[in-house]
């Protein structure tokens, strides 16, 4: 039987890869945005579970907002990566210092 606690963990070890991947990866925006997608879903993967443990679907209409949320969060920064990169060529973090006004 699948408990709560394996759930929690599971949730947990994909939180800290995504950290992880924030932290160690600092030059490509890409890597980044992705990061924070799988931390965001592994956000909404111990919703789900602790929904599913106490019988509420609460925190399954959270994880339906946060979903929606992160479409539009994605949308729109996959937009401003496509046209930096058309500007710049480049879509490393460091070529972006210069835009400081």
């Amino acid at each position: 039987m699948i408990s709560i606690t394996h759930y929690l963990v599971l949730g947990a070890l994909l939180f800290g890869v995504s950290a992880m991947g924030i932290f160690m990866n600092r030059k490509n925006v890409l890597v980044i945005l992705m990061s924070i997608e799988l931390m965001l879903l592994a956000v909404n993967f111990n919703f789900v579970a602790f929904s599913q443990y106490l019988g509420d679907i609460a925190g399954q209409v959270f994880v339906f907002f946060i979903l929606t949320v992160a479409a539009a969060e994605a949308a729109i920064g996959l937009a401003i990566l496509v046209l930096i990169y058309r500007n710049r060529q480049s879509i490393n973090v460091r070529d972006l210092d210069s835009l400081k006004g």
